[in-house]
C-alpha cells in the first residue's frame, strides 16, 4: 500500500478514536470509560488500538484539542454569520437550546469533564479549563465592540457562569422549559446593556421557537 494512503488510513482511524472517545467520555465520563469500551465503539483490536494511543491520557489530550478545535470553529462562525455583537451574543444563549436534549441528560461537556478532571486532580484539568478560556475571551470581544470596555471581562464572565448554571441545574432536573425560560431572560439582560438592538432577540425567538 503506497504510503500516502496508508498515513491517510492511520490519520482517519486516529481520527474515529479521538471521537469515539470524546463522545464517550462525555457520556459516561472520563474515569469510567475504559481502553475496551472506545475499541469496541472503533470496532479495533486492542493491537491496533495501542498503535494509535498507549495511554488513556494521550487519549484525554487529543480529545481536549478536537473540543478546542471544535469551540474555536462555532465561535468563529458566529463571528462571521452575525452581524452585529449583540447577534452573536445571542447565539451563545441560544446554544443551550440548540443543545438542550444532550444538556438535559449528560450536562454541559466542558464544565461536566473540568469538574471531573479537578476531582481527579488530573494534570489535564488546567488544559480542559482552557475551552472556557476561549469562551470567555469571544464574549469579553463581544462586550467590548458593545462599548463595555471598563467591565467586559466581568460581564463575560457573569454570562458563562450563568450558562453553566443553566446547564447544571437542566442536568440536574431534566427541564427543557426551565432552559428556555432562563434563555429568554438572558436575552432580556442582553437588551438592557444595549436597548437599541431589538432586532436580535426578535432573530434569536424565531430561530428556535418552542417546539410542541
Amino acid at each position: 500500500m503506497p504510503s500516502s494512503i496508508t498515513s491517510h488510513h492511520e490519520s482517519s482511524t486516529r481520527q474515529r478514536i479521538v471521537e469515539a472517545a470524546d463522545a464517550l467520555f462525555y457520556q459516561r465520563g472520563f474515569e469510567k470509560t475504559s481502553f475496551a469500551d472506545i475499541a469496541g465503539q472503533v470496532k479495533l483490536s486492542r493491537g491496533n488500538f495501542y498503535h494509535h494511543f498507549k495511554t488513556k491520557d494521550e487519549i484525554l489530550s487529543a480529545v481536549i484539542e478536537l473540543r478546542a478545535a471544535h469551540t474555536q470553529a462555532m465561535l468563529e462562525h458566529w463571528t462571521a454569520s452575525e452581524e452585529t455583537p449583540m447577534a452573536r451574543l445571542g447565539c451563545f444563549a441560544e446554544m443551550l437550546i440548540r443543545n438542550r436534549k444532550d444538556i438535559q441528560r449528560y450536562g454541559c461537556p466542558v464544565g461536566t469533564l473540568c469538574a471531573e478532571l479537578a476531582k481527579l486532580e488530573h494534570p489535564a484539568h488546567g488544559e480542559a479549563g482552557m475551552i472556557f478560556g476561549q469562551f470567555r475571551h469571544w464574549l469579553r470581544e463581544q462586550f467590548m465592540a458593545l462599548g463595555r470596555r471598563a467591565d467586559a471581562d466581568v460581564l463575560a464572565m457573569h454570562l458563562l457562569s450563568r450558562s453553566q448554571g443553566i446547564a447544571s441545574l437542566a442536568n440536574a432536573f431534566h427541564d427543557e422549559t426551565f432552559i428556555r425560560r432562563e434563555v429568554a431572560q438572558i436575552h432580556d439582560w442582553l437588551l438592557t446593556l444595549h436597548p437599541e438592538e431589538p432586532a436580535a432577540r426578535r432573530r434569536a425567538k424565531t430561530s428556535n421557537p418552542p417546539k410542541p
